[in-house]
């Protein structure tokens, strides 16, 4: 190879490198101005004269009340909850090797979400208090996991087609059971079940963040350790494997890692779809395919994309974020699945 075609290469890399340094950059001072914004947003406004007042002490015992109890931890929550999701739809979609894959696709949402209306409906789980409901959402989340994986066992390995179809049994099942629940139980409770399953923000506190954050950092901690594995998994499993990567070992890692960013989630604000559809696809037009560049720049993006619907929620008079991520998401759906048809149809 010539000397010329070398440093050809050599400055196409380095504008490649200067390009996601400053779109990293950019997500990074996003997420942050976002955080602040978003402080702002709520059924009674701030101007950020009164929110900078407060912070230094010498605002009104109201403001420093609802900053510090009420918009500093959801604003935190939503940043947390927008991160585990996009990383979580990174590593399922790399896993499976399939573009419109995402978290729900292993039943999980639908488990925690079953675990969630069991509390909420019967009272189980009420030896934990005001934890009960988030708690019961994580356990079913994780029992689902569980579930999906002992199903797809075999004495051959693991296939993804059989990981696959038992996430979708799984998933239907305790989608079925929720249903279920919404029947027979009283008007009154049905609408508490019906909002949890909706998805939102409102309900967020310290508590919240204690219990839901950290299992959600743990589950990005998780995903991010296997961004290299990642990369030889989307070549092939077959080309992972002869380049000594443990594929059962990485599958279980991004598996608990997945289960603990949505246990976390659910737990925090209930069932929100989609994000982990959207956001990956958005940063992969970005920065390209490298999970080393894209699990980080998914984790900015998914907090961005997160706190700019919870503050388009509150403005609309607070309705559930889960609702119009969903109107977001179905389109984008259909547009992914129409150009990819050729893929699956051969049309």
């Amino acid at each position: 190879m010539s000397d010329e075609r070398l440093k050809e290469i050599s400055d196409r890399q380095k504008k490649k490198d200067e390009k996601v340094l400053f779109i990293t950059i950019v997500l990074i001072g996003l997420t942050i101005v976002g955080f602040f914004i978003s402080l702002l947003f709520g059924s009674t406004s701030y101007t950020p004269q009164d929110m900078i007042d407060t912070m230094l002490g010498k605002g009104t015992w109201g403001s420093y009340f609802v900053l510090h109890n009420l918009r500093i931890p959801r604003s935190i929550c939503v940043i947390a909850v927008g991160a585990g999701l996009a990383i979580a739809g990174v590593a399922m979609q790399a896993l499976f090797k399939n573009p419109m894959a995402s978290p729900s696709i292993l039943g999980l949402s639908s488990g925690a979400s079953f675990g969630a209306s069991l509390s909420i409906a019967f009272g189980v789980g009420a030896v934990f208090g005001s934890l009960s409901t988030p708690l019961m959402a994580f356990f079913f989340c994780m029992l689902t996991m569980l579930l999906v994986y002992g199903l797809s066992i075999t004495r051959y390995g693991t296939p993804v087609t059989l990981l696959l179809l038992s996430g979708v049994a799984v998933g239907a099942f305790f989608s079925g059971l929720t249903s279920f629940i919404q029947y027979i139980v009283e008007p009154d409770i049905l609408q508490g079940v019906v909002y949890w399953t909706l998805g939102s923000f409102s309900r967020s506190s310290w508590t919240s963040v204690y219990y839901g954050v950290p299992t959600i950092i743990v589950g990005v901690i998780m995903i991010a350790m296997c961004h290299k594995e990642l990369n030889l998994i989307s070549l092939g499993e077959e080309q992972a494997k002869t380049l000594g990567i443990n594929i059962r070992r990485t599958r279980i890692m991004l598996l608990i890692g997945t289960s603990l960013c949505v246990g976390g989630a659910v737990a925090i604000a209930g069932v929100i779809g989609f994000v982990g559809l959207i956001i990956p696809h958005v940063c992969r037009a970005l920065v390209g395919p490298n999970h080393s560049i894209l699990i980080i720049v998914s984790i900015f993006t998914g907090a961005i994309f997160m706190i700019t619907m919870d503050c388009i929620c509150r403005y609309l008079g607070e309705i559930p974020v889960g609702v119009l991520t969903a109107l977001l998401g179905a389109p984008f759906f259909i547009y992914i699945m129409r150009k990819k048809k050729s893929e699956f149809w051969g049309a």
